[in-house]
């Protein structure tokens, strides 16, 4: 069974063999009883016992795991599909209904079940309560997005008028007396609309200080990883729960080449015929969060780790280079840096000539 879940309504489609048209049926959104009626109305209408084993498969995205768990729970094999892993024709022009996505989803279920295990990648589904425990990571960068937006915000508006403020806890208070370019007071649209910038700037100030002081009290599954990655110079406490709850603290990887994926940071290269060989970038195919943050934290991994291998690596290889060689650099030494935060966790294997923080 493929399933292409939409806001309003389920396209589902079941199949015994490849090379036969999918029986397509359609349920509304979240109507858990109406699919497992459709499961059974299905074995009946392609002719296999009631008995018969149900492999079903979607894909990763706005419905996340719930679904997965619940057809789990009523004994049908869920597999949540990568949605980029996904093989596509690459033509520039393809069709797309949510017709054809149910079809080609059940022709790879198929080849999938009959052996390929390549055609598409499955997703790691967490617990609920490790699924849970990525909210106050999540909600905070969102937050500090919206809190950067706002402050662009209001000194775009006074660079406008040629005014300049300290944008920042204590903007309200001082707005009365912020002057134009001329020495004249704000005009007052302009003031008002400062005024309520202000306030929505000062309650996401106050969010964010809840939700990080609210992280240091909460114990979730994964508090000693956290800890253990704060113990090394170059990560702090921001990065270290981002790279536990969305990483670190619940997905088995088996080598390095697994972690570069899930990052996104797999180099993507391109050879055809007599053309020369080039890297077309990374594969962003990955977790994006994990993947900014990894870049992040290995700019400071050079500026405190500047002794450890890999920062020596860095050096050695992209140092002399350009401003663009640098850049390109640091991306190869996030996806090092990963997989040996991976094995500092994992095996205890602390990276080549890293520094702990002194207690």
């Amino acid at each position: 069974m493929g399933l292409e879940l939409g806001a309003s309504e389920w396209k589902l489609g079941f199949g015994v063999e490849a090379g036969r048209k999918a029986s397509q049926r359609k349920v509304v959104a979240s109507d858990l009883n109406g699919l497992m009626l459709e499961i059974a109305r299905a074995k009946h209408r392609l002719g296999v016992p009631e008995s018969a084993r149900v492999v079903s498969c979607y894909e990763a995205g706005r419905e996340g795991f719930w679904l997965h768990r619940f057809l789990l729970s009523e004994g049908v094999e869920s597999l949540v599909v990568d949605s980029s892993s996904i093989e596509v024709n690459r033509r520039n022009r393809r069709a797309k209904t949510d017709g054809l996505d149910v079809e080609k989803l059940l022709s790879l279920l198929i080849r999938y079940e009959r052996g390929e295990k390549k055609v598409f990648g499955v997703a790691q589904a967490p617990t609920p309560k490790q699924e849970d425990e990525r909210h106050l990571a999540r909600e905070l960068e969102s937050l500090k997005q919206e809190r950067t937006a706002h402050t662009n915000r209001i000194k775009g508006l006074l660079a406008s008028v040629g005014a300049r403020a300290k944008v920042g806890k204590s903007f309200l208070q001082q707005l009365d007396q912020v002057k134009q370019w001329n020495g004249e007071r704000l005009l007052p649209s302009l003031q008002e609309r400062l005024r309520r910038e202000g306030e929505r700037l000062a309650l996401l100030e106050s969010q964010i200080a809840e939700i990080e002081k609210f992280r240091r009290k909460t114990q979730v599954e994964a508090t000693e990883k956290v800890q253990r990655l704060q113990e090394l110079k170059g990560i702090g406490e921001n990065s270290s729960w981002l790279f536990v709850t969305e990483f670190f603290g619940w997905r088995q990887f088996r080598n390095r080449r697994e972690v570069g994926g899930l990052a996104g940071l797999t180099p993507m290269p391109y050879q055809s015929g007599d053309t020369i060989n080039h890297e077309q970038g990374i594969s962003k195919a990955g977790n994006r969060r994990v993947r900014a943050m990894a870049i992040e934290i290995a700019w400071a991994w050079l500026r405190f780790q500047p002794q450890s291998r890999l920062s020596l690596w860095f050096q050695e290889r992209y140092g002399p280079g350009s401003r663009r060689s640098r850049r390109v650099g640091i991306v190869a030494l996030a996806r090092k840096l990963l997989i040996a935060l991976w094995r500092y966790l994992d095996h205890g294997v602390i990276p080549d000539g890293a520094v702990l923080k002194t207690k």
